[in-house]
């Protein structure tokens, strides 16, 4: 996977800056523990480059990337010290220059097409935005992304856990800079059970999990017919499909059984790709051989395991 493929289904990049390296270890587990194993650690401290090599050495399985990077000194720093991609304000070609040649993830700042046009004419198809909400926020990138039909953007500056899904509903983006999990007086106050709470709520709003039916597997379709209608009391209508039965959206009726046990239930999510991520990090295994897909993408997929022996399936809003 490339990391932008994995910044992408990560969805949040936790921007963070550190004053002292002895708070880069605590923070980095917070972030891992609270689900998001990424950090763009800014070099606009001193202690910048010690907090990637500690965060790197100690979680070598955490994207670890360095933003603030305004020379090709700190781009040599950054990766030196284990940083997996390079962020930066603006857009400075002789910094992109130096990252394309050795072949380093860069996403420089853009702010309106004239800077787009430079990253594009620098090989680049994914760029920062930035300040995202001082900018024009998600209504000036979709207007500015229409004549760019191959960018993607990665809005950093007022994100918050309010407007996130304003940003990542839109196809160009790649994924969300923020600092509101990790803020400054959290990091200095020694508070990582705070910030792993609040990326997991992070983590939990991105992807909006919601029960949106519960299946019941019958054995024939008038068995079906009869569970279906005994829904309607309730004003959940029945519509007749061709393997099921709904009752309004919250049941559907099996006619020749199906999977599970006791049946099935379907679990709702904003964005699918970045759900399996997320989940098959926390351990969740995946039947891929169930994967619904249609021009969008993944559109459904089920658990491996039963769950108190119903079958479990992440479909999309």
């Amino acid at each position: 996977m490339s990391v932008i493929d994995e910044i992408y289904k990560i969805g949040i990049v936790p921007v963070i800056a550190l004053d002292d390296a002895k708070d880069a270890e605590p923070l980095a587990k917070a972030l891992c523990e609270g689900g998001l194993p990424c950090a763009e650690v800014t070099f606009r401290t001193a202690a910048a480059e010690e907090s990637i090599r500690i965060m790197a050495t100690k979680f070598p399985n955490m994207l670890v990337g360095a933003g603030t990077v305004l020379t090709t000194e700190q781009v040599d720093r950054a990766v030196g010290a284990g940083a997996k991609f390079i962020v930066s304000p603006g857009l400075n070609p002789e910094v992109v220059k130096y990252c394309v040649g050795k072949n380093i993830p860069v996403i420089p700042g853009t702010a309106n097409p004239s800077d787009v046009e430079a990253a594009l004419s620098l090989g680049l198809d994914v760029v920062k935005f930035f300040p995202a909400e001082q900018a024009g926020g998600i209504n000036y990138i979709k207007a500015i992304a229409a004549p760019y039909t191959k960018v993607r953007f990665m809005p950093t500056g007022g994100v918050n856990a309010d407007n996130l899904k304003d940003y990542l509903d839109f196809n160009k983006i790649v994924a969300c800079g923020g600092t509101w999990m990790c803020k400054k007086d959290l990091i200095t106050n020694g508070e990582f059970d705070k910030i792993a709470e609040l990326t997991r709520q992070a983590v939990v709003n991105m992807l909006g999990f919601e029960i949106r039916h519960v299946g019941i597997n019958m054995d024939s379709e008038d068995e079906a017919v009869k569970v279906a209608n005994a829904f309607a009391p309730f004003g959940f209508a029945a519509k007749n499909g061709n393997s099921s039965i709904f009752a309004g959206t919250a049941v559907e009726v099996m006619k020749n059984g199906g999977r599970g046990a006791k049946g099935h239930i379907a679990i709702g999510t904003n964005y699918m790709d970045r759900a399996v991520y997320h989940l098959e990090r926390m351990g969740v295994e995946f039947d891929h051989a169930s994967a619904v897909t249609d021009e969008k993408g993944l559109k459904a997929i089920y658990l491996k395991n039963e769950i108190g022996g119903f079958g479990v399936h992440l479909v999309r809003k």
